[in-house]
């Protein structure tokens, strides 16, 4: 059978895509997913249901691809989760509906791609979601994701803490980080309902799987986009130790920002080099393929919470974000603060902390973190072809803390973190801060180090497929998601970002691109 369109990658761009495409009766599409398909919520694995939990996102789970990629020169390689599962991302993440803020998308308008001004995507956001909490012009009330901003129940006392040292320093109170003017501090929407992770698997491609034209097929590796000429006609895939065709009018890559540059170069799109260099004959020299890598960082002060005060709350209970613009800095809301327990309290297999250099003397329950992130780095790095064997997992780096920009607003805001511990909203919540210490805190050098040695990441890669005009040379989309130099292959994920969103979140802003993108990939 040959489908009208076939989507590589059944994560929350695929099967957000899928679900649409589907509405229309005429318009057959074959969804493949690399890992298991669920389609019954009754059977669903509790590490993939329950927000509450996060050991898929464990190098032992079968629920993501456990790859290895680099950060820094100082950590080397390290496990990198991206979901091997239907729904992807969304049905191993935090559970965090943070968008992309409007400055963001703009941004993107003003590098030739009018279609996604904030005017323009906006519509799609609220498309995308339910909103419980509130009802105007910027947020949905029909759509298959729920987004609530949990703050049933007593605050933990480090939240409160962190709450009040952000108004003592002058930030406002934002009643809606999804808004117009997310600047401020405020509680962090998400998409946990009742303890339940609500991917995009569950609200968007379950209700539409009775549809007759519609095909989910968990378990089914792609290889390769197979083409006639320039013209994409299907996708090689492996299923049960078997190599088949799937033959397709359309082919949609949607299997994030690592695994979609991987095909483009496995199908002979991307740099010249890279691609003679593995034998793989060159279809459409595309230089921008895997470059442009953009991750969010997050840098960490910790510190040991005094006994009798609490740092956890019930699956309710309020999470603060503040969104800031670094001293010195060409752009809004650039940086964000958050505080969370070192240690989840979370049912978990593989419970553990996730960091180092704590002090032997204490208690790890009793720790806790601000943690800085670097919304806009200015620094990028790169995805690589590592064989022409498609199982082989490709090389990437973040290059994480390589720009001075991004040094530099990072040390700062440490030092922000530092001295919010040292106020009075932290009295009686901080007994002592445990890292960095004073002396690193006080040299710059050391400072960087420290930070180079102890920073952690997201699953919020972006940018390896960028889009762009024909003026862009490093451009691999158009700004209708059809990739250049060839026909019927578009690529709709978060590698499609001309630049990260900095709001210190991707999967909202992944839905509302793959929502956004509907029109532009469904047949004529």
């Amino acid at each position: 059978m040959k489908y009208d369109v076939v989507i590589v990658g059944g994560g929350a761009a695929g099967s957000v895509l899928a679900a649409r495409l589907a509405e229309n009766a005429n318009t057959s599409v074959l969804l493949l997913e690399a890992g298991t398909d669920y389609p019954n919520v009754d059977v669903l694995p509790d590490e993939v249901k329950y927000a509450t939990t996060s050991y898929a996102e464990s190098p032992e789970s079968e629920h993501n691809w456990a790859l290895r990629g680099t950060i820094t020169e100082e950590q080397g390689e390290i496990h990198v989760a991206q979901g091997k599962v239907i729904g992807g991302g969304s049905s191993i993440n935090g559970a965090a509906m943070q968008r992309g803020l409007p400055e963001d998308f703009d941004s993107w308008a003003a590098m030739g791609n009018d279609q996604w001004s904030y005017a323009k995507v906006l519509p799609y956001f609220r498309k995308s979601e339910h909103d419980m909490d509130i009802r105007d012009d910027f947020h949905g009330t029909d759509g298959p994701i729920p987004v609530r901003r949990r703050q049933a129940g007593v605050w933990p006392d480090i939240q409160q803490a962190f709450h009040d040292a952000c108004l003592n320093e002058g930030y406002p109170v934002v009643e809606d980080t999804n808004g117009a003017n997310p600047a401020g501090v405020g509680v962090w929407p998400s998409n946990n309902l009742d303890g339940w992770r609500m991917s995009a698997a569950i609200t968007h491609l379950n209700p539409m799987r009775h549809r007759l034209n519609l095909t989910v097929k968990g378990n089914v590796f792609a290889r390769r986009v197979l083409f006639e000429g320039t013209k994409a006609v299907g996708v090689e895939v492996e299923s049960g130790g078997e190599i088949f065709t799937v033959e397709a009018e359309r082919v949609v890559l949607s299997a994030g920002a690592i695994k979609s540059p991987q095909l483009l170069m496995l199908s002979g799109i991307g740099p010249k080099d890279q691609l003679e260099q593995f034998g793989i004959p060159v279809l459409s020299e595309l230089p921008g393929v895997g470059q442009n890598l953009w991750n969010h960082l997050s840098a960490q002060v910790t510190f040991k919470v005094k006994d009798g005060k609490s740092l956890h709350g019930d699956q309710e209970a309020v999470h603060f974000g503040l969104h800031y613009t670094a001293d010195g800095s060409d752009e809004v809301n650039d940086m964000l603060l958050r505080t969370t327990p070192m240690v989840d309290e979370r049912p978990e297999r593989n419970p553990g902390l996730r960091t180092k250099f704590l002090n032997d003397d204490v208690p790890t329950d009793r720790v806790a973190r601000l943690s800085v992130t670097l919304g806009l780095p200015d620094g990028a790095g790169y995805v690589k072809l590592a064989s022409a064997d498609p199982t082989v997992q490709p090389e990437f780096n973040y290059r994480y803390l390589q720009h001075p920009n991004d040094k530099r607003r990072v040390r700062d805001g440490i030092r922000k973190a530092a001295d919010f511990l040292e106020s009075d909203a932290y009295k009686d919540v901080c007994d002592r801060r445990l890292h960095p210490t004073d002396e690193i805190l006080a040299d710059d050098d050391a400072l960087d180090i420290y930070i180079r040695q102890t920073v952690g990441t997201a699953r919020h890669v972006s940018g390896t497929c960028k889009m762009g005009p024909d003026s862009d040379p490093m451009a691999v989309v158009d700004q209708y998601c059809n990739v250049k130099g060839v026909q019927g292959l578009s690529v709709v994920d978060a590698s499609i970002k001309p630049r990260i969103t900095r709001s210190g979140g991707s999967h909202a802003t992944v839905l509302m691109m793959a929502e956004r993108a509907v029109e532009f990939v469904a047949p004529a």
